[in-house]
């Protein structure tokens, strides 16, 4: 059998050129951005639901707009995933062995509470993402690491809002 060298090579170098080990490497690291996107769409969607109090309208919808950009983030991760020659998440209980982002199932949460522990989970994303940019700099996978830095710009903004919007004064209950 006549074995086609260009393919074989191809194989080696993964989909986008970047080599077996490093398609591997990075697809690890974006499946655990995954899962924690997802987690984080998740919880953001639970408190949007169950917000109460006076401000309920305006973290709602915040809430709201943020869950859908964060949501608008997994396909483009995903879709990295397999531009590189990944495999990508495949279910919901892969996602809950990967994320790292904790679910809140409390019957209730002040308001407050909901900014604030949304504040540290997209923190807590947003230094993930650096180290898989530390990762792909490494393998030198510009086209990921672009797309890195445009969701963390685009988690630190949702940061900034939700930090911003927890500055009121008054006690957590609002």
């Amino acid at each position: 059998m006549v074995t086609d060298s260009r393919n074989a090579r191809s194989e080696d170098e993964g989909l986008a050129g970047l080599g077996a080990d490093a398609a591997r490497d990075i697809s690890n690291s974006l499946n655990a951005l995954l899962a924690d996107f997802f987690a984080l769409y998740l919880k953001t969607k639970n408190f949007h639901w169950h917000v109460s109090g006076r401000h309920f309208r305006d973290y709602h919808l915040m809430l709201d707009e943020q869950a859908e950009a964060i949501f608008e983030t997994t396909d483009q991760l995903a879709e990295r995933v397999r531009k590189i020659g990944g495999v990508t998440i495949r279910s919901i209980g892969q996602i809950a062995r990967l994320q790292t982002i904790a679910d809140n199932d409390d019957e209730f949460v002040a308001p407050l509470a909901m900014l604030r522990e949304l504040v540290e989970d997209n923190k807590q994303v947003a230094a993930a993402m650096r180290k898989a940019h530390e990762l792909c700099d490494q393998h030198d996978d510009v086209a990921t690491a672009s797309l890195l830095e445009n969701f963390i710009d685009e988690t630190e903004r949702r940061t900034w809002f939700l930090f911003e919007a927890s500055r009121q004064s008054g006690d957590n209950a609002e």
